[in-house]
């Protein structure tokens, strides 16, 4: 490792510690005496994707990330969700322990998790990504999310627009008699 201020090629690890994605370690150069930090990170091997063109592009967790960040604007959805799915979904990938992965099957994937998450960003997703023919089509997707199996399932994962008592207080929770 090169020191950062006079480029010597030579230094000591003086702490190592672990952090969430690697090793963080702190060195002191053996020339000028200056200490410097650096991360130590596992580079997974070379994932492709195969697009619908038959294209093979490397797998980006930024495009992944930025399509369901996308499908999820402006949605009530906690604070790190979509960065733990898209986590999720890169693991799911890798555990799979292939070179290559269709964008279908990481499509899939995505639509699995939004589904149990959010229907509204479901159906954003799908929009997109099942590229609907015609609206037919895309009444068929939203009656498939209002039919008897999706009833019986609970929806309470999904974080409700006005809270039950703002509701109540502000008259929407009753009917008001006229005099």
């Amino acid at each position: 490792m090169n020191c950062p201020y006079c480029r010597f090629h030579d230094s000591k690890v003086v702490d190592s510690r672990d952090v969430s994605d690697g090793i963080r370690r702190r060195r002191e150069c053996l020339a000028c005496g200056s200490r410097f930090t650096t991360y130590e990170r596992l580079q997974a091997a070379g994932l492709f994707v195969i697009k619908k063109d038959l294209r093979r592009e490397e797998f980006n967790k930024d495009k992944l990330l930025a399509g369901i960040r996308k499908a999820c604007e402006k949605r009530p959805l906690p604070t790190g969700t979509i960065d733990k799915m898209a986590d999720d979904i890169e693991a799911a990938i890798y555990a799979a322990g292939k070179a290559e992965v269709s964008s279908a099957a990481v499509g899939d994937l995505v639509m699995q998790r939004l589904k149990k998450l959010d229907y509204i960003a479901y159906i954003r997703f799908a929009s997109v990504y099942r590229q609907f023919a015609d609206i037919t089509a895309f009444k068929e997707e939203v009656d498939s999310l209002v039919s008897g199996e999706e009833k019986a399932r609970d929806v309470t994962s999904q974080l409700p627009l006005i809270p039950a008592g703002e509701f109540e207080e502000a008259g929407g929770g009753r009917r008001r008699s006229r005099k």
